[in-house]
């Protein structure tokens, strides 16, 4: 690699990062800068059209596009991010198939991480609402909704039958009206598929905090929708909004409770913890970034978009965190790179937006575009003709038009796509001589031996030496957890073994929940850790190690 050639991370791999590397592969040679994005999927989501994946309108693989044929010359890596130090330009990822950080170090950085559904101090929510935010959410909902009817058709109890055909959706803007928009009309239509509830009584209910819904639009829009809405059969509770729930019911700051089991959250949303613990400034929990979308205290080196930036135009006027908006984002992000490389004066992001489109589903659509108010039929059909424009690739173009097609001549699939994750505790088997983990390696799993023997090996300046020999009873890989630090010796197998494995999140579940659980772990590592400490060298320690 030439000296001079630059690293570029992009951190995200929605809107604003993918158009980002989209962009810079064209205005920069191979031999000129190395791009890197980190996204936690191979894959970039049309989101606009994420809602029509609950009413099965369109396929589930068909809204999504495989990064690496988006960006060809862009090195994808994905894992999560878990660090960002903008002082010595580093980034850490999450570890791979082996427990290991990946560091990769960068000369200009792209922040283009989002939000996440944030449900702090709305107890229950978390456990009980249904965020709607990735495709795996759209196909959590999808398979929720067809569980519910099937077990509102088979269920005597009448009281329990209303709770399952009742939804409640929180958040009145785009996303909530969409995503209610096609649940409405999902679980009208296939109904009729269920003997025992064509003639049941569905309850879709939206509710919002302002005093009508789309505030980004122009009111007689916004009115218009509602009207559509309402004739469909929504019931809106407006100037409220769900400040908790239980598995039985949601409750609305108002105090009223609506009795349900199916609750969808659109808002609130916050930001990605990576991103929270950043020191640098901010507008409120959002990255502050200067009019040439530079992070305000690293001009030159670091760029934030779309959800996660607080963005103003050159005009002054707050950026609104939508697709338009995150690719001219990326453009103008691409363009001060490439500035920043070839010399150049940078580029202000100026773009204050074309309009705004909202589907009802059903022929019936909201748009406002360049000043022009349109509803009913037209907009719904302009609706349709500029998303399916902006799909990248012909392929895609196609295999959505037919799904369109199609679902105007046959009814709603009922099929469900069955992604239930098993627990991650789970027996392993391993043969002799099998490593079962290695020194250095991050702690992530505790270890439960069931049957054989395994030696404990010290591993110090090339030397390796055997501490000790675990045999059925014992466990290990405690320590590591409890300190948040790395391994300090590598688990050989020493003849064949079964062993209970129990990763991270489901320890420190059971830690937490079951305080004596958490107790006997901290009292094993408390006796553990002065053992190792005083141990000598040739002989082995009298407990595992971490």
């Amino acid at each position: 690699m030439s000296a001079t050639k630059k690293q570029i991370v992009i951190l995200g791999g929605g809107f604003a990062g993918v158009y980002a590397a989209r962009c810079l592969e064209k205005m920069l040679r191979p031999e000129e800068a190395d791009i890197c994005l980190v996204n936690r999927e191979n894959y970039w989501v049309y989101q606009p059209m994420l809602p029509e994946v609950i009413s099965g309108s369109i396929g589930l693989t068909d809204v999504v596009a495989p990064i690496r044929r988006l960006c060809p010359r862009t090195h994808l890596v994905m894992r999560e991010v878990e660090d960002v130090d903008l002082k010595n330009r580093v980034v850490t990822v999450s570890p791979g198939f082996r427990p290991r950080q990946k560091k990769i170090p960068y000369d200009y950085l792209v922040i283009a991480l989002g939000e996440v559904t944030n449900f702090y101090g709305m107890p229950g929510m978390l456990e009980n609402a249904m965020p709607f935010r990735t495709l795996a959410d759209a196909i959590a909902l999808r398979n929720h909704l067809i569980h519910v009817l099937e077990e509102a058709d088979v269920e005597e109890d009448a009281d329990l039958r209303r709770k399952l055909l009742t939804f409640v959706v929180g958040g009145g803007g785009f996303s909530g009206v969409e995503v209610l928009a096609e649940l409405n009309n999902f679980v009208r239509d296939v109904k009729r598929s269920y003997l025992r509830l064509r003639d049941e009584q569905i309850r879709c209910v939206l509710v919002h905090s302002r005093d009508r819904i789309l505030q980004e639009m122009a009111e007689p829009l916004a009115l218009f929708a509602q009207k559509i809405l309402k004739k469909r059969g929504v019931e809106m509770i407006l100037k409220d909004r769900l400040v908790a729930a239980t598995s039985e019911k949601a409750i609305l700051k108002s105090g009223l409770e609506i009795p349900c089991k199916t609750i969808i959250s659109t808002v609130p949303s916050g930001p990605i913890p990576v991103l929270a613990k950043l020191e640098c400034e901010k507008d409120k929990d959002s990255l502050l970034v200067t009019t040439g979308l530079e992070l305000v205290g690293y001009e030159g080196q670091v760029w934030a978009l779309g959800d996660c930036a607080s963005i103003k135009t050159a005009s002054g006027k707050p950026v609104p965190p939508t697709a338009q908006h995150a690719t001219r984002e990326a453009t103008t992000c691409a363009l001060n790179i490439a500035a920043a490389i070839h010399g150049g004066q940078p580029a202000l992001f100026t773009f204050e937006g074309l309009g705004t489109l909202g589907s009802l589903g059903h022929g019936s659509a909201v748009a406002q575009i360049f000043g022009m108010k349109i509803s009913g039929l037209v907009a719904w059909l302009l609706w349709r003709a500029i998303y399916l424009m902006k799909i990248p690739g012909i392929k895609s173009k196609f295999r959505i038009s037919m799904d369109w097609f199609i679902h105007l001549l046959f009814p709603p699939d009922l099929a469900q796509t069955r992604l239930e994750q098993e627990s991650g505790i789970k027996n392993q088997h391993f043969e002799p001589g099998d490593i079962i983990f290695h020194q250095g390696d991050l702690g992530d799993s505790v270890y439960v031996i069931e049957k054989g023997e395994c030696d404990v090996i010290k591993e110090d300046q090339g030397a390796s030496r055997v501490l000790a020999t675990l045999r059925a009873g014992d466990y290990f890989g405690e320590m590591a957890l409890l300190a948040d630090k790395t391994r300090n010796a590598t688990i050989q197998a020493r003849t064949a073994m079964e062993i209970l494995l129990i990763p991270k999140r489901d320890f420190d579940t059971l830690r937490k929940s079951v305080p004596a659980f958490g107790e006997v772990f901290h009292e094993l590592a408390r006796k553990r850790a002065p053992a190792h400490a005083a141990a000598p060298v040739d002989a082995p320690p009298p407990a595992a190690p971490n």
